[in-house]
């Protein structure tokens, strides 16, 4: 094998572009279409107009607000409100500082309560625990025995009442109903 290969050297470096590159066997691109300038207006004149239309009826809906029917007070109820206003007698200061005091004593009894509960469980756990090491000790066995799930507890079914008393004269939500909602468009 000779030294010098000019055709090895032209595909390890190359020295113009066009020697190297395989040909990408693609289509040449196809020109753009040129579209009348007069159509190009056309169009955006009509999306411009849309919208404009749409703009116009936001702004003639916007100033048309809709109603809420749950948020709306009856006239008879704003003609009884002053008879309806309860006057409040404030509070004196010994009132409110018992009422303090009322709120910080019950907050007390509850922690203690809690506490209290919290110990009981401690206990219990630790008692069960201690007995099933001493169980361990004694047998294996029974100790195997005495730590297996009862499947008596797991399918743990509970019977009420299936059914419950009708209630006279009372419509069933089910089935056709009349849509009574009005439209705002």
């Amino acid at each position: 094998m000779p030294a010098f290969c000019p055709t090895e050297m032209r595909t390890l470096r190359p020295t113009s572009p066009h020697l190297s590159t395989p040909s990408a066997g693609a289509e040449p691109l196809k020109k753009k279409k040129r579209l009348d300038p007069a159509i190009l207006k056309h169009r955006e004149d009509r999306k411009r107009k849309r919208l404009e239309k749409q703009i116009r009826r936001l702004e003639r809906n916007a100033k048309q607000l809709k109603p809420i029917d749950e948020l709306e007070v009856p006239l008879k109820l704003i003609d009884q409100k002053e008879q309806r206003t309860r006057v409040l007698t404030p509070l004196s200061e010994t009132v409110l500082e018992e009422r303090v005091l009322l709120q910080k004593e019950w907050c007390q009894y509850k922690h203690s309560q809690r506490m209290q509960d919290l110990q009981i469980i401690d206990r219990l756990l630790f008692s069960q625990q201690k007995a099933l090491n001493e169980l361990k000790k004694e047998s294996e066995d029974l100790y195997q025995a005495a730590i297996q799930i009862d499947p008596k507890l797991i399918p743990f079914k509970a019977k009420g009442p299936v059914r419950t008393p009708l209630i006279n004269q009372y419509e069933s939500p089910d089935g056709e109903y009349v849509d009574v909602s009005r439209k705002w468009e």
